[in-house]
């Protein structure tokens, strides 16, 4: 008679304990995470270093998702919890439910005018003249503004026969950072320039034809002080100074170098507008980018790689302004892109 098989012990596998050191790579990741997003999240004329650090605000999502990574290998609770609430915040300032959008066409209403537009600021009028042209032409752009607009930069579009498709121009250049000009497809009126602001931003109005509609476009060249040293008070006046603008009458299309990012609180009082000045239900003005998904086409510097991209050239228009595309390039000679959008205006 055979002996019975042994019996082989039963291992009971318990949780993994947490672990104290992933949750302390947590925590060191998170906590710049946190500092910056503190500022993010509570409204106030922040000082200079703030507004700079607020600039890659979008970037933010890349090591909170890493901090939540490591608070998950921890296995602490309250640690996994703190860093899944600073990951949210950032995919919701990243995709805010209040970012603006263009209110739907009334029933009935006649097709609209299309007009592409693109900006570029063209770092003291470095940018390539060839480039900028073939951009013009490749993508059928009807309006463009450059910033940093110099007489040696409009000689050399001359010279790359960019008047050939953009005949109508309203130009005034510099040797320094003021200088602007628009060139266009259709027929341009000079209303003036925004008062007191250092660079020059230039207001026209463009007369776009479709087939027999008209379309009426108020237009700014934008171009504000960088929030740099004791010029921090500057850039605020020129944001404000572009909110005015904006809450004329008529259709607005504010495009070029704002030298600001959705992240800053001016910028998002700027889209606001005055309370007073809203549409009727309650819309405000439309960041073509942001509306287009755009957070992570950067616009600067396209030169320095040794920092992150961040988006402060935009092309902002009144609510009742669709669009159909939005685009970033990139420019030999100048640090920043070119930005383009395709419009869709309401006819006149």
């Amino acid at each position: 008679m055979s002996e019975p098989a042994a019996t082989l012990p039963v291992v009971h596998r318990g949780r993994r304990p947490a672990s104290l050191a992933w949750s302390v790579f947590a925590a060191v990741v998170a906590l710049p995470v946190a500092g910056v997003s503190l500022f993010r999240a509570v409204p106030a004329e922040w000082p200079l270093p703030v507004i700079q650090l607020l600039s890659f605000t979008p970037w933010l999502a890349v090591p909170a998702g890493l901090a939540l990574g490591l608070a998950l290998a921890g296995r602490r609770t309250w640690v996994v919890m703190t860093t899944a609430v600073l990951l949210a915040a950032q995919l919701f300032w990243l995709f805010p439910f209040d970012m603006g959008r263009p209110v739907p066409p009334q029933a009935g209403a006649p097709a609209p005018v299309s007009l592409t537009v693109m900006t570029i600021n063209s770092e003291f009028g470095q940018a390539d003249a060839g480039a900028i042209a073939q951009l013009v032409r490749d993508k059928h752009v009807d309006v463009l503004t450059v910033q940093e607009h110099t007489q040696a930069l409009e000689d050399r579009l001359d010279a790359a026969r960019l008047r050939e498709v953009l005949p109508h121009l309203l130009s005034s250049p510099t040797d320094d950072a003021s200088g602007s000009a628009v060139y266009s497809r259709f027929p341009l009126e000079a209303v003036g320039q925004l008062p007191d602001t250092p660079f020059q931003m230039p207001v026209v109005r463009v007369t776009a034809v479709s087939g027999e509609a008209t379309a009426v476009v108020t237009m700014t060249s934008v171009h504000t002080l960088p929030p740099v040293d004791e010029r921090i008070g500057q850039w605020r006046s020129d944001l404000m100074a572009l909110s005015r603008q904006a809450s004329r009458p008529g259709r607005q299309v504010l495009l070029g170098d704002f030298n600001a990012t959705y992240d800053h609180l001016e910028f998002r009082q700027f889209l606001d507008g005055p309370l007073q000045e809203k549409g009727a239900d309650g819309s405000r003005l439309v960041d073509i980018g942001m509306a287009s998904g755009g957070r992570f086409a950067p616009t600067w510097p396209m030169e320095n790689l040794a920092l992150p991209g961040i988006v402060i050239d935009h092309v902002v228009t009144s609510s009742d302004i669709r669009h159909s595309g939005y685009s970033v390039h990139r420019v030999p000679g100048t640090d920043h892109a070119a930005v383009l959008a395709a419009l869709e205006v309401p006819a006149s």
